[in-house]
């Protein structure tokens, strides 16, 4: 398995001719995906699946403004709508931003960050892109491993965004399993 990403090109929109219809939403819709998913099940959840230092992959430190190297908080996790597991949420911030404008990361435990995150007004959020994943990226791997023993198909689409306050960042990024299509429209 690699340890970087085989691709570091992030799309500002998904290619029509191989995004379905049902994904599409999921993928550009820039409003709380937390929100998005409680509105189509019953019960919500968040299963942290890890949370500590980390060593980035290239193109996220690049986005955060890491030096070769630098650590970063990461935070994966699992976004489950009646107990089945819909999204892989990876979200990094660098180390020196715990502190301070991103408090509130650090202790935040198996609550969703997207609720956190939307609450607040003084935080800004980028344009999403998003990226077709495959298993020559360790994020792919990262998303297989999380739902293990199930099996995932070969490609997996993800988006991400960087969220600011204060001038400091933070890096979200959500790998859409394929039982998110079998949620409710």
């Amino acid at each position: 398995m690699r340890t970087r990403p085989h691709c570091e090109t992030w799309l500002k929109r998904p290619p029509r001719a191989t995004v379905t219809r049902k994904l599409r939403p999921w993928l550009t819709d820039p409003a709380s995906l937390t929100a998005r998913i409680r509105a189509r099940c019953e019960r919500f959840s968040v299963k942290v699946l890890r949370q500590r230092l980390a060593l980035p992959h290239r193109d996220e430190a690049t986005l955060l403004g890491l030096r070769r190297g630098e650590l970063a908080w990461l935070r994966e996790v699992l976004l489950v709508a009646d107990g089945v597991p819909v999204v892989f949420a990876r979200s990094l911030l660098p180390r020196a931003n715990v502190r301070g404008a991103w408090n509130l990361f650090h202790g935040i435990g198996a609550r969703p960050l997207g609720a956190a995150l939307f609450a607040d007004p003084a935080i800004s959020r980028r344009a999403l892109t998003c990226a077709c994943l495959d298993r020559r990226d360790a994020r792919y791997h990262l998303a297989a491993t999380a739902v293990a023993p199930r099996a995932l198909p070969p490609r997996l689409w993800a988006r991400r965004s960087l969220f600011r306050l204060h001038g400091r960042a933070l890096l979200v990024s959500e790998t859409f399993l394929p039982t998110i299509l079998e949620l409710p429209e």
